[in-house]
């Protein structure tokens, strides 16, 4: 089919003014079905693993694989736990097959779940930023299958934030939410990506993992990509998952990002701001997707982002800093404006930003030209390194 669908969550993905649709790897069935057949697949997956709007797993067991575990990641393998839950295994209701949570206890993995597979298939939809834990997953299964000799096939998506930006992060600040020196948008697909990890030795001992990636087709980073699904409870719209990059590092303010409403993400506000912008919102506890919210019914007062040019950053290819610079100055106790101590949500600036100077340039009023130029010459160094790994211009 030809037809383009410019709603999110709905058919094919729009592909801006491609002359041919693109493909997903997992679309591309003749690509990896021959190396499926006859051997016991594990899979990491979620909701967003879809082959012509079908759920992969569905797909494939209706062609005869053998699908002996489904690993799932942060939010679940049917995408309904909150930020940050932990997961617990459960046998899918649908199929019968055990889910194994790799977002809980346990990172990857073990070597006796391994060794009942012949071949691991990871097929996640990334939104191409440093704290989206998907790429924390790949690596760990990555370096799984590498200990334990077993080949991963990517089925390759396209990035719908294929931009470079922000600083590197500063690895003293490693954790959950950046676990790589690498900027807030690293500009590749989960595939590219999965290159760089290898070429890199960011596994145990540096090894390497035996990958194969089924490219995206008809493929361009510079391309517009409308995800068919919502990645992630709170990324339920296009809108949110463009405005992602920069708005995810308000989780280290006192400034909520419209968690607790169904437009996270794509608002930005705070109760001691009522005055100085007239346009409010109030969190309110939403189970499966926002339990404990900042600022849980209370009237936020802030910015509404939901009609806001994304295309801009896009073009730009630059994380908006300038909202944080213009709420901090705008917040009435800006002693508080990075403590986010009296929330029910922890969150902390310098492990999302990567690096502790983006907080004192806030507080210290620098222009955002002046933050910018911190960045270097790191992230031009990045941009460097990373043309070693893609796979598409």
């Amino acid at each position: 089919m030809r037809l383009r669908f410019v709603l999110l969550l709905i058919a094919i993905p729009f592909t801006g003014l491609a002359k041919d649709p693109i493909l997903t790897g997992a679309d591309q069935l003749s690509a990896y079905l021959p190396s499926l057949k006859g051997k016991k697949v594990g899979m990491l997956v979620n909701q967003t693993s879809l082959i012509g709007g079908k759920s992969i797993v569905d797909s494939l067991l209706t062609l005869g694989v053998n699908i002996k575990m489904i690993f799932g990641p942060e939010h679940g393998f049917r995408a309904n736990a909150s930020n940050g839950a932990k997961v617990a295994d459960e046998i899918d209701a649908k199929t019968g097959i055990p889910i194994i949570s790799l977002y809980g206890a346990r990172k990857k993995p073990t070597k006796k779940e391994l060794d009942a597979l012949d071949i691991m298939i990871f097929d996640i939809q990334d939104v191409g930023c440093r704290f989206y834990t998907n790429i924390n997953t790949l690596r760990d299964i990555m370096e799984a299958c590498a200990e334990n000799g077993k080949e991963l096939i990517i089925l390759d998506r396209p990035n719908p934030n294929a931009y470079v930006d922000g600083p590197i992060l500063d690895m003293k600040y490693k954790s959950g939410i950046g676990q790589f020196p690498i900027p807030i948008t690293h500009g590749m697909t989960v595939g590219e990506f999965a290159q760089m990890v290898n070429g890199e030795g960011w596994m145990a001992g540096k090894i390497k993992c035996k990958i194969r990636v089924i490219k995206v087709k008809n493929y361009t980073h510079d391309m517009d990509y409308t995800l068919p699904v919502g990645p992630s409870p709170n990324l339920n719209t296009q809108q949110s998952v463009l405005l992602y990059p920069s708005l995810c590092l308000f989780e280290g303010t006192i400034i909520s990002q419209g968690r607790g409403t169904q437009m996270p993400f794509t608002v930005l506000g705070a109760p001691l701001l009522k005055g100085i912008y007239p346009f409010t919102f109030t969190p309110v506890s939403i189970p499966g997707k926002s339990e404990t919210p900042l600022h849980q019914d209370q009237a936020c007062y802030g910015l509404d982002l939901r009609n806001y040019n994304t295309a801009a950053i896009r073009k730009a290819g630059k994380v908006h800093i300038a909202w944080m610079i213009e709420m901090y100055k705008a917040y009435p106790d800006k002693a508080k404006f990075f403590d986010r101590s009296q929330s029910k949500q922890m969150g902390n600036i310098d492990f999302l930003a990567g690096v502790a100077k983006f907080k004192e340039q806030i507080i210290a009023g620098k222009s955002e030209e002046e933050i910018r130029q911190s960045w270097e010459p790191g992230l031009s160094a990045y941009k460097k390194m990373r043309k070693k790994y893609l796979l598409y211009p």
